[in-house]
């Protein structure tokens, strides 16, 4: 699986629509806004971005310097706020389980994520439409990006409210879900019912809970490393008085989207089922099993509904 490319997200993409558990898991959605944000930009940014590098200098004009921008921080706005979705969706699930299933029906998430990818690149339209600062090519980095215009560019502001306010709102939640499940063990080590279930949830569902937060935990901080020293630099250093800071802030955020995969693999056994799951579907796809396999198809293997049927017309010699 090449989980460094646009490949990576894609196997992800299908691999969690494709399992039947994962499928109908409420924060499937928001990951799977995660990898279609992530496969935008490993189609789109990274390719254009080799290029700029192979010749020193964009080559493929303005307009497309300007999709560059508008859909590299477009795509970093919606990675972000689908976290916040993520992390307000596992304190509802913690601290107000009874009303959750009121709270998340199908349709309030697809408003959800609705409004995540409409709020994350209407963001970008201002600079797009150049009312406020306006998104181009920097000669002094050869990059594509939001440049001021009049003596005015929205980069601080949209620092603020569109990268430090999701963080801090992300930090606090993880915080309360801390206390919350701190303060929901102690309550209920001695609650537990005749059953063996806990009030609420069973002994199974918290654990498969507590695993998925740590998951989505894991994610957002490996998205701030990525992150946080681009946006650093991009605000205090415009000057660009520290290139090679500047290239290592690049070179981390050109790996946020690539990063995702592997620590699905690594570290939830559901997202691994997934996996299995998918590579097991195309296994049994009748494609695949016409694909020469030594000196036989697999479709004439062992586990071929059809390989008894052949050994009958040819008998075994001993």
């Amino acid at each position: 699986m090449l989980v460094g490319s646009p490949e990576g997200n894609l196997i992800t993409t299908v691999a969690l629509v494709m399992h039947p558990k994962l499928r109908g898991h409420v924060t499937t959605m928001f990951v799977l806004s995660l990898c279609v944000s992530d496969l935008l930009f490993c189609s789109i940014n990274l390719p254009l971005t080799a290029s700029r590098y192979i010749n020193e200098e964009w080559v493929l004009g303005p307009r497309l310097c300007q999709m560059f921008a508008f859909v590299f921080y477009g795509n970093e706005a919606v990675s972000l706020l689908s976290m916040v979705a993520i992390t307000i969706n596992r304190y509802t699930l913690i601290a107000y389980y009874d009303m959750y299933s009121q709270i998340y029906t199908t349709t309030k998430i697809w408003i959800q994520l609705f409004t995540i990818w409409l709020v994350s690149f209407g963001l970008m339209v201002p600079s797009l439409l150049e009312v406020w600062g306006k998104l181009g090519l920097d000669q002094n980095t050869f990059s594509c990006t939001i440049l001021p215009k009049d003596g005015r560019s929205p980069k601080k502001y949209l620092f603020v409210f569109g990268f430090a306010l999701p963080c801090v709102v992300i930090i606090v939640s993880y915080s309360c879900i801390y206390w919350r499940v701190r303060e929901s063990k102690r309550k209920l080590e001695g609650r537990r019912c005749v059953c063996g279930k806990l009030s609420g949830q069973t002994a199974k569902e918290k654990e498969e809970d507590s695993r998925l937060t740590t998951l989505m935990l894991t994610i957002f901080l490996c998205f701030l490393a990525c992150f946080l020293p681009l946006m650093i630099m991009n605000v205090a250093d415009d000057g660009i008085r520290f290139p090679w800071f500047h290239i290592i802030a690049s070179i981390l955020a050109w790996a946020s989207s690539v990063i995702n995969p592997l620590i699905y693999a690594a570290t939830n056994r559901q997202y691994r089922a997934a996996y299995g799951n998918l590579l097991k579907i195309c296994r049994n796809n009748p494609v695949t099993k016409r694909t020469t396999w030594g000196s036989r198809t697999v479709g004439q293997s062992s586990n071929s509904p059809h390989y008894v049927e052949k050994r009958k017309d040819k008998p075994t010699k001993l």
